[in-house]
């Protein structure tokens, strides 16, 4: 009797990233279980996706939700759990709606100095830490980057005060006080856009603007493209930071810098602080490289500017880079409470929490590295139409050819310009004064035109046009035609382009 057929067993469905990141969009979402299987349904209209995912082989890592129609299953929830997954819910508007993750171990005493920090000094020890890290990251990038010395030097003045900083309001407003340097600095990059699509944007969208929008006073409701991508992506840290902290056993709720408020993970956006320049310095590169696409982004009626789906899909696939970015900082945090809580004991006795993040006990062990953290790399998009082309080149096919054909058309009209006629009748006149000028008796005995044939033509194959240009004074398409062979030049050339080759009386034939 032939076996049943069983479902196939792939290392990963083609939905999910490589890191392990799948994102639902569009109307009526459904994450239900069938059959021991997770089945997930999304997407709008004819790009509607059915994706049915087994407990072994998935690869799935972050479930990450940006639609607010639909349901999930408590069933679901419980299956992610068990796979170690987490589900994260976010507005496209940069808003945390909503995190779940495995459950984690979770120490009691961790907890309580938590609470204590503010009153033996480990809060404000906690938060010099990360605010001086935050601020060399702005530095580095206005120095580095920016090119601006005068505001990186600012900034450098702000974070030398912070060692003397006796409370954290002192703290926050330092940061403060560099945060309107940087921003003044970093809101005057201009903007990338395909050509196509200048003619569609509003004028402010050429640049990334200040960070503080005028419709809410706050980074809240961006309206310019790049601090769009910078909520979404600080959304991402946050759900990170808390996915981190309560893998840690600490409360995400319960933070030094900012201040306690409802329904607010403070500490966890407490730890992106340090990370926050790094998703910065990443835009700012992407941006100066590559073109944005209008297509990419959606204006309200208000001037509020949305990410369209597709973005959110890709910007998402971004979340492990922060995620280890983040883990030593949630990790940092943990010790530094850890240590608050044994200072009666001796130093050497002193258990710090374990590394479940990083790994980096089990690495010392080991001695070996962690690996380089490396920045995700934007697409390679077109610079006059936006779509995605390969890396090394600048224009897909289509618009290579209309800027060959505009090119050549321009060409060919500035070459008929009285200037450039009187130009190349220069030149004519120039060669056939060194033709008649020439005597045979300079040509040595040995170049002879079976030697050119033979040796000098063959290797000049390997030779550069610009290089036979510049020893025959020629032009480019004369030496295209020399280097291939198609014509012969004059043998008042043999003996140069001998010596390019490197062809002499001694050389083997």
């Amino acid at each position: 009797m032939a076996a049943t057929h069983n479902l196939p067993q792939s290392s990963a469905s083609p939905q999910i990233s490589k890191h392990g990141v799948l994102t639902l969009y569009g109307f009526g979402v459904r994450v239900t279980m069938h059959t021991g299987h997770l089945e997930i349904e999304d997407g709008v209209g004819m790009e509607r996706r059915k994706i049915k995912l087994a407990k072994v082989g998935h690869g799935l890592k972050r479930l990450i939700c940006i639609s607010e129609d639909g349901f999930v299953t408590l069933s679901a929830l419980k299956w992610l759990s068990d796979v170690g997954a987490s589900f994260i819910m976010l507005d496209r508007m940069g808003k945390v709606l909503f995190v779940t993750g495995p459950s984690a171990p979770s120490d009691a005493r961790l907890r309580r100095a938590q609470s204590l920090a503010f009153g033996n000094g480990t809060a404000l020890l906690i938060a010099k830490e990360l605010i001086e890290a935050k601020l060399q990251g702005q530095e580095r990038l206005v120095r580095n980057d920016l090119q601006n010395s005068s505001t990186a030097d600012a900034i450098a003045v702000f974070r030398a005060r912070l060692a003397d900083a006796e409370n954290l309001d002192t703290v926050r407003v330092l940061e403060a006080h560099a945060a309107v340097a940087y921003f003044g600095t970093f809101g005057g990059i201009r903007v990338q856009w395909p050509k196509s699509d200048l003619r569609k944007i509003p004028t402010h969208w050429l640049q990334v603007g200040p960070r503080h929008s005028v419709l809410s006073h706050s980074p809240r409701l961006a309206i310019s493209p790049a601090h769009s991508i910078l909520n979404y992506c600080f959304a991402l840290l946050e759900s990170e930071g808390r996915l981190a902290l309560s893998a840690l056993g600490l409360d995400p709720s319960i933070g030094f810098l900012h201040l306690d408020r409802a329904n607010r993970d403070s500490l966890a956006l407490d730890v992106i602080e340090p990370v926050r320049a790094d998703v910065e310095r990443w835009l700012c590169r992407w941006i100066s490289t590559e073109p944005l696409r209008r297509s990419d982004f959606h204006e309200t009626s208000t001037g509020n500017v949305r990410l369209m789906s597709h973005l959110c899909c890709r910007l998402s696939e971004t979340a492990p880079v922060w995620r280890r970015l983040i883990a030593p900082w949630a990790e940092r945090i943990s010790f530094l409470l850890w240590a608050s809580t044994s200072r009666s004991k001796p130093q050497h006795r002193i258990v710090p929490p374990a590394t479940r993040l990083t790994q980096s006990r089990r690495r010392e062990v080991k001695r070996s590295t962690a690996p380089s953290i490396q920045l995700p790399k934007p697409e390679h998009v077109c610079s006059d139409c936006g779509i995605k082309i390969r890396n090394r080149k600048k224009l897909c096919l289509n618009c290579a050819k209309q800027a060959t054909r505009k090119n050549f058309r321009l060409g060919r009209k500035r070459a008929q310009q009285a200037e450039y006629l009187a130009k190349r009748a220069e030149t004519m006149r120039t060669h056939r004064r060194a033709i008649q000028d020439w005597d045979p008796s300079r040509l040595p005995a040995w170049l002879t035109v079976d030697v050119y044939v033979k040796q000098i033509q063959p290797a000049l194959a390997t030779v550069a046009k610009s290089q036979i240009r510049s020893a025959l004074g020629v032009s480019e398409p004369y030496s295209s035609d020399i280097r291939a062979g198609r014509r012969r030049p004059h043998p008042r050339h043999w003996q140069p382009l001998a010596l390019l080759v490197g062809v002499s009386p001694d050389a083997p034939a």
